[in-house]
């Protein structure tokens, strides 16, 4: 009786790095991924000129809720911005916000998920919801004007977020 063994499975390569250990998604899979993510996700350049253009009297079609504490707040936000801290949410949104009208939340920055936690609290109230990337904290490196205790304020952009000769990036 002759016993056939399979051939055993090819390696895989040494040059393999960890990046591509897990091979990309099919551009299908990626388009769709990609495409429902601009649902839940905004910038803080785009949400700056919408802001501005609503200051010539267009709708930005969206209120900015501003998530963080109070003292927080109070150390800074964003123009026409409106507070409403996450705990506050299930308490609160009713009295500053209007379901028809979509939400874009944010927090600090990055490395905070504030934003993400009061943007499942209001879908789950039934807002239509989107989250601003990068938080205040980008809101301040790009170069956005904020208002403090003491009056307005702006920084100069941080080179390494924003582009110091074009009033946006291109993207």
């Amino acid at each position: 009786m002759t016993t056939h063994l399979a051939a055993p499975a090819a390696p895989a390569p040494a040059s393999v790095n960890a990046v591509l250990r897990v091979p990309p998604a099919t551009p299908a899979e990626a388009a769709a991924y990609f495409t429902a993510s601009l649902a839940f996700h905004t910038d803080v350049s785009d949400v700056a000129a919408a802001l501005q253009a609503a200051e010539s009297g267009t709708e930005p079609g969206f209120v900015l809720v501003d998530t963080r504490s109070t003292e927080a707040w109070d150390q800074g936000h964003i123009p026409g911005a409106v507070h409403l801290p996450t705990a506050q949410i299930p308490q609160l949104a009713g009295a500053f916000l209007d379901r028809g009208v979509p939400v874009v939340v944010h927090c600090w920055g990055p490395g905070c998920n504030g934003a993400t936690r009061a943007a499942a609290l209001l879908a789950g109230l039934g807002y239509q919801v989107k989250e601003m990337l990068g938080g205040m904290e980008y809101w301040i490196r790009e170069g956005f004007g904020y208002e403090t205790a003491d009056g307005p304020a702006r920084r100069d952009p941080d080179p390494l977020t924003a582009p110091l000769a074009a009033d946006d990036c291109g993207c």
